[in-house]
């Protein structure tokens, strides 16, 4: 009888320790998140819409928005002024001009268009790290235009919208260092032959911030600077597209 009890309390304990290691193989065996922390510039994003995008035709004139929430909030905003065109909107809130660098390949030039806009600078001013000068936001908005120019695309470069002061990093103050940034830009322009798209005229007030009934933060447009950008937007499209370069 004592026998017959150690038996069963040796299967019981089998059975237990049978059950732990299933247990313990199933919870090894359950598939780990994938980890996006290598995607720095967030080729993610776009990843799946620009494998839905159709290949485009002779007569399409591409155009893809290439920056930051100024141009990631323009379609929530108004929606329709790319639906209505052939304008593939790829911006990014947050992003910094090196971002931009490493994203151009996939959301840029693998989308065949005619013509990309670039905007670029104001994230990079707004962080504050200390590393970031004019003069690199230039070099890689350099790079940029030249890979589009080696793959046929027309360059459409931009001054950046006026900004008196960021909301989230009010120590910075920004509105001289746009207005430099732009000069650098317009200058490199005019010397490569590329299309200049000036945001910041229609846009400013006179402490060179943005006239406050454009704006829902003085960084950001509102609707109504949205439809300014619009008008001045399809005037350089127009521009680029006749450019022999």
């Amino acid at each position: 009888m004592k026998s017959k009890f150690l038996f069963f309390l040796l299967l019981i304990s089998a059975n237990n320790l049978f059950a732990q290691d299933q247990k313990t193989d199933s919870l090894n065996n359950k598939p780990k998140k994938e980890n996006f922390a290598d995607d720095w510039a967030a080729l993610t994003k776009y990843q799946k819409e620009n494998e839905l995008l159709p290949p485009t035709n002779r007569k399409e004139k591409r155009v893809v928005f290439l920056g930051s929430s100024i141009f990631e909030f323009w379609k929530q905003k108004d929606p329709e002024y790319f639906n209505n065109n052939s304008y593939v909107d790829r911006g990014i809130s947050g992003q910094i001009s090196p971002q931009l660098l490493i994203r151009f390949r996939q959301d840029v030039i693998n989308l065949k268009p005619k013509v990309v806009i670039i905007l670029a600078g104001s994230n990079d001013i707004s962080g504050n790290t200390g590393h970031v000068t004019n003069e690199k936001i230039l070099n890689n908005i350099k790079s940029m235009a030249e890979l589009a120019r080696l793959h046929h695309i027309k360059v459409i470069l931009c001054k950046y919208l006026p900004v008196y002061q960021y909301p989230w990093n009010k120590s910075i103050e920004p509105a001289e260092i746009i207005v430099s940034l732009n000069e650098m830009i317009a200058a490199y322009a005019k010397e490569k032959n590329y299309t200049l798209l000036d945001y910041w005229t229609p846009l400013v007030d006179d402490r060179k911030g943005q006239r406050p009934e454009l704006t829902v933060d003085g960084v950001h447009p509102n609707l109504a600077g949205y439809k300014i950008m619009e008008g001045v937007t399809d005037a350089a499209i127009k521009k680029a597209l006749k450019n022999r370069h």
